[in-house]
């Protein structure tokens, strides 16, 4: 394997390493974690929930009405639920502590927010897509024997997909910050988180993004520097032409001589009589 083919081999790993990250966070509910304070049901309304409310009842003097005497106040009446969120729905613990509940995340946002929340999750969809497709365009390169142009053109469409991916994800990540914390403050209130932060599958997101840059500029630097190495080779090899052709020159200065001298009547001819000549003499004498 040649050098140039062990470089497009290394270039792939940070492109696989961005898509992997991409459809992981993009199919995870992990973006955003917190808790929520929720309000314990009594314990008579659901007997099977551990962490409810007990009462105790009694009756009046006269006996016609109960009264309910509920021993925990403050925040000993509310329970901590965790939730998480990512772009598709928002779970939360059960209230019996044996599974999580779900429902959709559009349903949690404001209406006039949910446009946004869609182009967030088509420009997700895109940078899958054109890391997707840098991936295959270099793995296919990398697979065949390519000449030194072939490789310039891979160079060249992995830069642009690469940065348009990462541009991509960058608006997609900023529109689904804003989006929660839109939903976070004007949300319903049976969902408003206590504490909240970001969780794992959004610095995944993130990494993708930071991947996407990472190649794209080694991309372009492979180029250009493909690119200088031709421009020397062809101004080296225009050079060599030229002296050669500057070597050759008299030869055939000399050839047009000896046609002339041919050609010409008979009778006339040109005799070099320098051998003659004494050796101070100076220049050439020629006779016809």
């Amino acid at each position: 394997m040649d050098r140039a083919r062990r470089q497009r081999v290394l270039a792939l790993l940070p492109v696989c390493l961005a898509l992997a990250f991409s459809l992981t966070a993009v199919g995870s509910s992990y973006w955003c974690e917190g808790t929520r304070r929720v309000a314990k049901p009594l314990c008579q309304d659901h007997p099977e929930v551990l962490r409810c409310i007990h009462y105790s009842s009694g009756s009046r003097d006269n006996g016609t009405q109960a009264v309910q005497y509920i021993w925990e106040t403050g925040d000993d009446r509310f329970i901590w639920r965790r939730f998480h969120l990512g772009l598709w729905q928002s779970c939360e613990e059960s209230l019996d502590s044996t599974g999580e509940k779900c429902r959709s995340f559009q349903s949690l946002i404001p209406a006039e927010e949910r446009g946004v929340l869609w182009l967030c999750i088509g420009a997700e969809v895109l940078n899958i897509l054109l890391t997707l497709t840098s991936a295959i365009v270099l793995g296919s390169g990398v697979s065949y024997h390519s000449s030194g142009f072939h490789w310039l053109k891979v160079d060249a469409s992995v830069a642009i997909l690469m940065v348009l991916a990462g541009l991509l994800a960058m608006v997609a990540h900023m529109m689904y910050t804003t989006i929660f914390q839109i939903t976070v403050n004007v949300g319903p209130e049976d969902w408003k988180p206590q504490t909240w932060d970001y969780g794992w599958s959004y610095c995944l997101a993130w990494g993708s993004f930071a991947l996407c840059m990472v190649a794209s500029v080694t991309a372009t630097s492979r180029y250009t520097a493909a690119r200088v190495e031709l421009a020397e080779k062809k101004s080296v090899r225009k050079g060599s032409q030229l002296s050669q052709h500057n070597f050759q020159e008299p030869e055939s200065s000399e050839s047009v001589w000896e046609t002339e001298a041919a050609s010409s009547p008979a009778g006339r001819a040109l005799v070099n009589i320098s051998e003659h000549l004494p050796s101070d003499a100076k220049g050439k004498v020629s006779v016809c």
